[in-house]
């Protein structure tokens, strides 16, 4: 690293002045390439001039160029937080101001303060951190790449396996202290073995503009909550190689950060929210090298960390954390086999919570892909999966149509090596041998659960929903009281239970 700290020393003495913030200190926090100032409720992000091995912020224009993208590329996943870039001026008498008619000497990221206590690693540590928010913030990213524009020049097998080769350089300095050898050049082995088994559809999701500028840091300390709403700040600007990647790898990320807190269940939902606005089926079978280039990229950036630390204790205790995740990263390549549950059941049986609630138990991380006839409806008609359809959406034709989708799905995603929850009525005794089928040609374990509840239960279940993917109704579960349903052989299960006990009940079928 090299830097010229007396370029800055007139603008970080100027940004530190309480006269520049209406008389009040502010809080300072430094890290590698970016001091910031937090005053009131205004936040000022200044980028230090230093030259780094990924960055160069040393010349002006680079520091200017780096918060003008900044603040373009975190409007969409943080909007209201990125406010302006400000141009600090050194004026005639040679004070320093904002935006003011001398010279510029510096730029700065303004952004709106918001309260810190609503960190996503903060909720998770405190046990705030639940579905719905989840949802939200999966939701949130999937529109991130949805507006972000395709783009050809990264991504592909090539950035991956640079990425491989980068983390073996990254870990040396730590062989054998933190890392061992051995187990280091297993990991980049079969790393690079997962690379080329997976280069051609790597570099055709390129070609099919899975390939975007994302946020490139989507872990928990970079999410809160503003106004109520979950953000997502502090995506990367300053290094296109970072940011310009495919967009399941920058999910990969946040599923990686839920799964190693000990969140596996936020983390499939996370995966599956975000499958809802953007569906990946065969992209599935990316996740295990995906999730452990992610768990390695955290090892080495711990262990390097230790060797920054005051006490031996910390240190000590980076050198654990690199350990574990070291260990998580080679897990992640070692997937076990797929299998497939149906969960079926009327409306207000609580199939569709079964099937949420078992997924993180099943296959590999961060647990099954659910696929629910629910949601391919809506995707099959091109709408939002919370808007509701009208009543020809539920014609035989495209319920017909819709359990088509849900067979296809499963059996793509079956194919990618990921594990599957079939949520679906089921009312007819084909469509139960249809989805028995899917499992039979993938050589997979099959279990089927059937969900059922007196009639008052669920018809009180559906007329209480909110912000459910499905329509059902009172109307529709009177309609589907009425079906002859044939010979179940699938295990029943007692929902008018607590819903505790109905989940250990589905939980023991499995065995998990």
């Amino acid at each position: 690293m090299s830097h010229a700290p007396d370029i800055q020393s007139d603008v970080i003495a100027f940004l530190s002045d309480p006269a520049t913030h209406g008389g009040q200190k502010p809080e300072r926090i430094d890290t590698h390439i970016s001091t910031v100032f937090l005053a009131s409720d205004t936040v000022y992000k200044l980028k230090k001039a230093v030259t780094l091995s990924f960055v160069d912020f040393a010349p002006l224009e680079n520091r200017k160029a780096a918060c003008d993208t900044e603040l373009r590329v975190n409007q969409v996943g943080a909007p209201g937080i990125y406010q302006a870039v400000d141009v600090i001026t050194r004026e005639a008498d040679g004070t320093l101001a904002f935006n003011g008619t001398g010279e510029a000497v510096d730029y700065v990221v303004r952004m709106t303060r918001f309260d810190q206590s609503t960190l996503f690693d903060r909720l998770a540590a405190d046990g705030r951190l639940n579905r719905k928010l989840m949802q939200q913030a999966a939701h949130l990213a999937a529109d991130l790449h949805d507006k972000a524009e395709p783009r050809q020049d990264f991504g592909g097998a090539e950035a991956l396996r640079s990425t491989v080769l980068g983390n073996r350089e990254a870990f040396r300095p730590n062989v054998p202290d933190v890392i061992d050898a051995e187990a280091l050049e297993a990991l980049t082995d079969a790393s690079l073995k997962a690379v080329e088994r997976h280069a051609a559809m790597l570099d055709q999701r390129r070609e099919q503009g899975c390939v975007r500028r994302c946020h490139g840091d989507l872990h928990l300390r970079n999410m809160a909550l503003h106004d109520g709403a979950p953000i997502l700040f502090d995506a990367i600007e300053f290094n296109d190689a970072f940011a310009v990647i495919d967009t399941l790898y920058d999910l990969a990320f946040l599923l990686m950060d839920l799964d190693d807190r000990g969140h596996r269940r936020l983390a499939n939902i996370a995966l599956n929210a975000y499958g809802e606005k953007r569906p990946e089926v065969e992209g599935l079978a990316l996740l295990p090298l995906m999730l452990s280039l992610r768990a390695a990229i955290r090892s080495h950036v711990a262990a390097a960390a230790a060797g920054q630390q005051q006490t031996e204790a910390d240190a000590e205790a980076m050198r654990e954390e690199a350990r574990r995740l070291f260990r998580r990263a080679s897990d992640y390549l070692d997937p076990p086999p797929p299998s497939l549950l149906a969960v079926g059941g009327l409306s207000g049986s609580g199939k569709s919570r079964m099937g949420r609630e078992l997924a993180p138990f099943i296959g590999a991380a961060p647990g099954a892909a659910v696929v629910r006839t629910d949601v391919l409806r809506k995707q099959l008609a091109g709408v939002d999966p919370y808007d509701r359809l009208p009543p020809d959406a539920y014609s035989n034709e495209m319920s017909a149509r819709t359990y088509q989708a849900l067979y296809d799905h499963a059996r793509r995603a079956l194919a990618a090596g990921h594990s599957v929850v079939a949520d679906a009525v089921f009312a007819r005794p084909e469509e139960r041998a249809a989805i028995e089928q899917v499992a039979q040609e993938a050589g997979v374990p099959f279990t089927g659960l059937w969900l059922e509840a007196p009639p008052e239960v669920a018809r009180a279940r559906v007329t209480d929903r909110k912000g459910n993917v499905s329509d059902a109704t009172a109307s529709v579960l009177e309609k589907q009281l009425q079906y002859d349903l044939g010979t179940i052989t699938w295990t029943r299960i007692d929902t008018a239970q607590p819903k505790d006990e109905a989940l250990m009940a589905g939980r023991a079928v499995l065995g998990v």
